[in-house]
């Protein structure tokens, strides 16, 4: 154990050695800056898909936001990095970085600030974070953690270190936006202030964001407080931060507010503002089942911002409930037109046309859906459509995949798989053993490893041994609950026709699920 632990030891000592590009500082990393910017090209689109998607209707905001970013790249550190920087079509405040220099923030934000030295403010910021690589800091603590509790095994496995460095790489978008330690705030915080005076931003309006959504998080009772979690959950604002903030402010000086230009830009968001919420409100009236009121609502949010496709799929979602089957693919496919690379567009078109028995139509939906995020109800359909069409490998591994969240959603997919299981490979649902005792009888151990009650109902067992082809099947009904296991001995005549090997090979060949 102390080898291994000595074994890990040097090899973090000389491969995880690395220095903070903005700091200067040596720190532990597990992820070469290659790793990072694969890290964040590969959970770019899928992390902004499961956000909102990108925000499309107004195509000038995107190259807004763009060019502010890149006017603060140009001054910062770790400058090599390929940065992005992308509105999110979500009304929720928030802004976040992934490794790489792949940054969003989402329409919702925009609403909240009040001139482009703040929208510098917040772009700055996350600019800070992926340059300091605090996304590749923050994952390496968390595989450390777990690198200890299991270094016997890791140490056994003669690579300790690709281990821990692939379950880094490994993780999903969502591993990465975590919440940020005190001290990466801090070092954003001073460094994007940095930044933004030398790109000739006003640094105090970083000071004005910090105090208001300090504000905001000490007043439980605010709407705001809750509208603006996800920012906070990530970059939690305190009272240090705004005194540090402050000082820095004091030390750099001022620079331009760029006022006016920020207020032309976003005007169009103002003004679309309504039938967000008239969309919002729409969405609440169908979780009530009450269509008709959502038609109303969205009837408003079309009259004001056509483009929205958010408010041409809400109304397919409202036609559905109302059994108008046909004018909800005409919703859907407007949808669609208005942003065709958006998951939740394709895969409620694909669900309405799979209801309606359009299988070839609908797989193309859900794939073209599931190719932009791999989701849980696009696993189902492709898992289900895969069965049908006597895919099993396709089958298993889509309806594996839909089964692994806790929804009702995902009982049905585990049923289906179970099923599947059942019909094509029921000994993989089950572990068995089978010997004889010293006394001669055959003993058999049966555990069902299944999520679900099983009834066994019949069962082979076979010599192993190369060459000898003895094989018996034995009728029974066992019922046995999730992980439940079960020990029976067979008798005569079965046990005296069986060879006189001592260990034989058994597999249950029928079994069924417990209604």
């Amino acid at each position: 154990m102390k080898k291994y632990v000595l074994l890990i030891s040097l090899a973090l000592t000389v491969a995880a050695c690395s220095v903070n590009p903005v700091t200067g500082e040596s720190e532990f990393s597990l992820l070469s800056m290659d790793a990072e910017v694969a890290v964040g090209e590969t959970n770019y689109l899928p992390t902004r898909q499961a956000q909102g998607g990108d925000y499309r209707v107004h195509p000038h905001i995107q190259r807004y936001i763009n060019d502010v970013g890149r006017r603060l790249v140009k001054v910062a550190d770790n400058a090599e990095l390929p940065y992005e920087f992308v509105v999110i079509n979500n009304s929720v405040p928030n802004a976040w970085a992934l490794p790489g220099g792949k940054i969003a923030l989402n329409r919702g934000l925009l609403m909240h600030l009040k001139d482009e030295s703040q929208l510098a403010a917040v772009l700055a910021h996350e600019i800070v974070h992926a340059a300091a690589r605090h996304g590749a800091s923050q994952q390496t603590r968390g595989a450390l953690l777990q690198l200890g509790a299991n270094a016997l095994q890791a140490g056994a496995a003669g690579q300790p270190f690709q281990r821990v460095a692939e379950l880094a790489t490994s993780l999903g978008g969502s591993a990465w936006l975590a919440k940020y330690s005190r001290k990466d705030e801090l070092e954003a915080d001073l460094h994007g202030m940095r930044y933004m005076h030398r790109a000739g931003y006003e640094p105090v309006a970083a000071v004005e964001l910090q105090q208001t959504f300090l504000a905001l998080n000490g007043s439980d009772k605010s709407q705001k407080t809750h509208w603006f979690g996800e920012l906070f959950a990530s970059h939690p604002p305190s009272s240090k931060r705004v005194a540090a903030n402050q000082a820095t402010a004091r030390k750099l000086g001022s620079g331009s507010r760029y006022t006016e230009r920020y207020e032309r830009m976003i005007a169009p968001l103002k003004v679309d503002a309504l039938a967000y919420r008239a969309a919002r409100d729409a969405d609440r009236a169908l979780a009530k089942n009450a269509p008709d009121k959502a038609l109303a609502l969205l009837d408003q949010a079309v009259s004001i911002q056509p483009e929205e496709s958010i408010f041409w799929r809400l109304r397919g979602d409202a036609w559905r409930q109302l059994k108008n089957l046909h004018n909800a693919e005409l919703a859907y496919t407007t949808a669609i037109t208005k942003n065709s690379i958006f998951y939740l567009n394709f895969l409620a078109r694909g669900e309405l046309r799979y209801d309606q028995g359009q299988t070839d139509a609908a797989l193309a939906d859900i794939q073209q859906s599931y190719d932009l995020l791999p989701t849980e109800r696009a696993s189902y359909y492709l898992g289900i459509v895969a069965r049908d069409q006597g895919q099993l490998r396709r089958a298993k591994m889509h309806l594996q995949a839909a089964s692994a969240q806790p929804s009702a959603l995902g009982k049905r997919a585990q049923r289906a798989l179970i099923n599947l299981y059942l019909e094509s490979a029921p000994q993989q649902l089950f572990n068995v053993s089978v010997l004889r005792t010293e006394q001669g009888s055959v003993r058999v151990q049966l555990q069902n490893t299944a999520p679900v009650a099983l009834l066994v109902e019949r069962l082979q067992i076979e010599d192993p041994r190369p060459g000898i082809r003895w094989a018996r099947r034995i009728d029974m009904a066992i019922a046995l609950p999730s992980g439940a296991s079960t020990t029976f001995d067979i008798g005569d005549p079965v046990a005296e026709t069986m060879p006189p090997a001592p260990l034989l090979a058994a597999k249950v060949v029928v079994a069924s699920l417990v209604e």
